[in-house]
């Protein structure tokens, strides 16, 4: 009891600390080590930091490396050969600010399904929406909500053959692909869609009624001057090769996970390898090969045009560290858990929450850690990492299909994590200039309320006609 009492104690300082600011490279660590001490295993302290926690940090940064590196640098050349902008404004002229909400959404929407870093789109789009909305006079304060529709949620974890990392994740632990059960995935997503559409237009309504508009805010002026060039220079690219590069990560992807690899002779890399399993692998292989071919397809046709080529190539890199790293530490922070005696508790009791259905079981795994750890890949990697042979042997023994298991794993990680103290929600709030107070309750509304719903429809039809 006093083993679980200590996790409980360090996942809630973890939650209440990264709400606070505090940055979970230094967290996880330090809530690991607290939890071990207050499980009374003082004698394994230096063991479990070294054996454990960096062990299963640096397993995860060695897995996923490659995504994160080239999904960091795709969403950079996009921003800045003027692909992103070019198809946001292509979405503008095509809508206009009557639908400015539908505008927004499919904008994001767009270009995070494309590969663009969700944190690149919300910087990306914030001017454009801004625009939008006080064109349409809709409360600036639901700008955020608007853009975490089409950037966090159906893109992220519902529609078939995303590139978000969340849809990779579950790969090596259940053998499936990026395209796991895109039948109940493009349900899920069209819930997600039109429900959080549903509230938003709504709380738009409900404002207008009662005379509230846009209102006045401090960044209603910035730069006005220097945007509009910059828009200019963006908007020289033609819309056929924005687009091209998406086009050639969802094609490519495809090509690979259903025609190339399942007709590869593998001999020659088994000889070499031969404790690889390749059906756990080649969803990996096939979305690196995809980034990689589209990062230098970016590159090579707007060669000429580009103002810092170098910067550019420089900043993407280096930005894929800080959101690897984040959750690598916390795949160590959850080893750590995993290796208390306390923790046994825990995985009894979600594993056998509902013996007979392990999709319901994994879905309260996931909405737990994600919203713990407040990060949908942090919880599902770490979920995985524990738990996915339960769930995978849990599955087979229900005769229900990895695959179903992969879109309820991915879609349950989207769920709460996006509670207040979720890194993703400070930072869209800081680009947007607002508060937690202003802007949160719609937030949750279309990143919690609607992904909850789908997930519990894709469970139920998963669970009557399987995995489609």
């Amino acid at each position: 009891m006093a083993g679980t009492l200590a996790i409980v104690v360090s996942l809630i300082l973890l939650m209440y600390l990264a709400y606070r600011g505090v940055t979970v490279l230094l967290l996880a660590p330090l809530m690991a080590a607290l939890a071990v001490l207050l499980s009374g295993e003082i004698g394994v302290f230096l063991p479990i930091y070294t054996e454990t926690f960096m062990k299963a940090l640096g397993g995860y940064v060695i897995q996923f490396l490659p995504i994160f590196l080239l999904g960091a640098l795709f969403g950079q050349l996009m921003a800045d050969s003027g692909a992103a902008h070019t198809i946001s404004r292509w979405i503008v002229d095509k809508l206009g600010d009557r639908h400015a909400i539908v505008t927004v959404v499919l904008a994001c929407g767009i270009l995070t399904y494309g590969g663009v870093s969700l944190f690149v789109v919300a910087f990306a789009i914030y001017p454009i929406a801004k625009d939008l909305f006080r064109s349409a006079d809709i409360p600036k304060r639901l700008i955020p909500a608007t853009i975490a529709l089409g950037s966090f949620t159906f893109t992220m974890t519902a529609l078939p053959g995303t590139p978000a990392i969340q849809n990779a994740i579950p790969i090596p632990y259940y053998g499936t692909n990026v395209f796991a059960a895109p039948g109940l995935g493009l349900i899920a997503g069209a819930i997600m869609f039109l429900g959080g559409l549903w509230w938003l237009r709504g709380r738009a309504a409900r404002a207008h009624a009662i005379g509230e508009g846009y209102g006045t805010h401090e960044d209603d002026s910035d730069a006005s001057a220097a945007d509009a060039g910059h828009e200019g220079a963006l908007s020289l690219m033609p819309l056929p090769l924005a687009l091209l590069p998406l086009v050639l990560v969802i094609g490519i992807n495809a090509l690979f996970t259903y025609v190339v690899f399942p007709g590869m002779d593998m001999s020659q890399v088994l000889r070499h390898f031969p404790g690889l399993e390749p059906s756990k692998i080649t969803g990996l292989w096939a979305l690196i090969i995809a980034l990689a071919i589209a990062c230098t397809t970016l590159i090579l046709s707007r060669l000429g045009h580009w103002t810092d080529l170098r910067a550019s190539v420089n900043k993407g890199v280096f930005g894929f560290m800080l959101p690897l790293f984040n959750t690598a530490s916390e795949v160590g922070y959850g080893a750590v858990i995993a290796s208390l005696a306390g923790f046994t508790i825990i995985r009894d009791a979600v594993l056998n929450v509902t013996p007979g259905n392990p999709l319901i079981s994994e879905a309260i795994a996931m909405n737990v850690l994600a919203g713990i750890t407040g990060s949908s890949s942090g919880g599902l990697s770490i979920a995985l990492q524990t738990l996915g042979a339960d769930y995978l042997r849990m599955a087979q023994e229900a005769g229900i299909s990895p695959e179903l298991m992969h879109r309820v794993a991915v879609l349950a990680a989207g769920g709460f994590d996006t509670l207040p103290h979720c890194g993703a929600i400070i930072t869209l709030l800081a680009i947007c200039k607002l508060t937690h107070r202003q802007s949160y309750l719609n937030i949750a509304a279309v990143t919690m309320g609607a992904p909850m719903l789908a997930l519990v429809v894709v469970i139920a039809l998963g669970t009557m006609f399987g995995s489609f």
